[in-house]
């Protein structure tokens, strides 16, 4: 499509100093300029972190500040040694696998990958028992999660070589991996084991419904609506750093979902209005409950890039077309309403494709075209500068 490719060309020029303003207000950079706005930030990270008027008072007063590292330089040399070790002793094991592969019977890869996955299981439950290494928990849940993963698949290719459905393959290591992360998470009530729970968990859903013969995007559907609810429950938990990953994980999933249905059904312009219409939504629905501002943002971007692509295919050559340069206007006004600069930069980007693609093809050798638009681009900003001094005077 024409439009999509006058989008990109626009976003490249985003590197230079004239769009880079527009840039670091999309990423946030900027982004407060006055009181209102302040006020509005802090409105949101106190609902973000559940923090409470009285608390701000306290901290006002006491003024309190990030504790300093007491750390001695005997215990960050030892952590830091710790972390050399563990690293060289995976890139060792790591290299042997590598290179004696192909030289190892079925006995020795099972020990060289299932083997070392439980040695750092062994491990990683020590860790949590003893308490003494917080710092360790996490590279070594990911660690051992990796290897154990790694050596189920391995173990069942060396018993049925000759086998070739991975769904049932990816459904049995699966299903054991999301046995082992649940059972030390109800022990340990830790946020990384329940982040790798919730991902084998869900790994075994999805295969398991393949088996059962539903489509991919019922799939994504079903599971991506599922996400959305256990990410909303978990802010209401001492687990909320994963609520917001797990809620762009599920919009995405769900969305895709969607997007497959629409696309099958009508035509992949549609499924971009359709769905880009329904990721603004979600945006504006979490912008009103005040959390997870980058959310919005990338929603308002997302969205919108996906909602004028396809809403340009469908005018292109029509007799309503210029239809699509009101609705960027009004995806301005939307803009300036909502505080979104995403949502503006989008709008921007285009209403200055279509101008450049209206020109080009009615207005090819006009030199009065031009200046035309040069003349109405004074006259707006003409309009805007007198309402700024209107609204200060009122």
């Amino acid at each position: 499509m024409m439009m999509l490719l006058v989008f990109l060309i626009i976003i490249l020029l985003l590197g230079s100093a004239i769009w880079w303003p527009l840039l670091a207000g999309l990423f946030g950079a900027a982004s407060v300029t006055n009181k209102a706005g302040a006020l509005t930030h802090i409105a949101q990270l106190m609902k973000t972190y559940d923090i409470r008027p009285e608390e701000i008072g306290t901290a006002l007063d006491t003024h309190v500040m990030v504790p300093a590292d007491n750390r001695s330089k005997g215990d960050i040399l030892r952590t830091l040694l710790a972390y050399l070790g563990g690293i060289f002793i995976l890139a060792g094991i790591s290299t042997y696998i590598g290179m004696f592969w192909d030289s190892m019977g079925s006995t020795m890869r099972i020990l060289t990958t299932l083997g070392v996955g439980y040695i750092l299981l062994i491990v990683l439950i020590s860790a949590l028992y003893e308490r003494k290494y917080p710092r360790l928990i996490l590279p070594l849940t990911l660690a051992s999660a990796a290897m154990m993963t790694n050596g189920w698949f391995v173990l069942i290719h060396e018993l049925y070589p000759q086998g070739d459905n991975w769904r049932e393959a990816v459904l049995c290591v699966f299903a054991v991996m999301a046995i082992h992360q649940w059972a030390i998470f109800y022990k340990s009530r830790r946020t990384v084991l329940l982040f790798t729970g919730l991902f084998f968990s869900y790994g075994c859903l999805n295969a398991g419904l393949e088996l059962l013969g539903l489509t991919t995007a019922y799939i994504a559907i079903a599971l991506g609506s599922s996400l959305f609810i256990i990410a909303t429950a978990l802010e209401k938990t001492s687990h909320k750093t994963l609520t917001e990953p797990a809620l762009l994980i599920a919009i995405c999933w769900l969305n895709s979902g969607l997007f497959n249905r629409i696309d099958l059904f009508t035509a992949t312009n549609w499924a971009c209005l359709i769905v880009g219409g329904c990721v603004i939504s979600t945006a504006y629905g979490i912008y009103k409950s005040g959390r997870y501002p980058r959310l919005v943002i990338l929603g308002y971007f997302l969205g919108s890039v996906m909602a004028y692509s396809g809403l340009f295919d469908l005018l292109q050559n029509t007799s309503v077309e210029l239809l699509f340069l009101a609705i960027t206007a009004t995806g301005l006004y939307a803009s300036v309403v909502l505080q979104s600069r995403a949502l503006l930069l989008t709008s921007v980007i285009a209403m200055l494709g279509f101008i450049v693609y209206f020109s080009e093809k009615y207005f090819a050798n006009s030199l009065g075209w031009p200046a035309t638009l040069v003349l109405l681009g004074i006259i707006f900003l003409g309009i805007g500068a007198i309402a700024i001094k209107l609204k200060r005077s009122i």
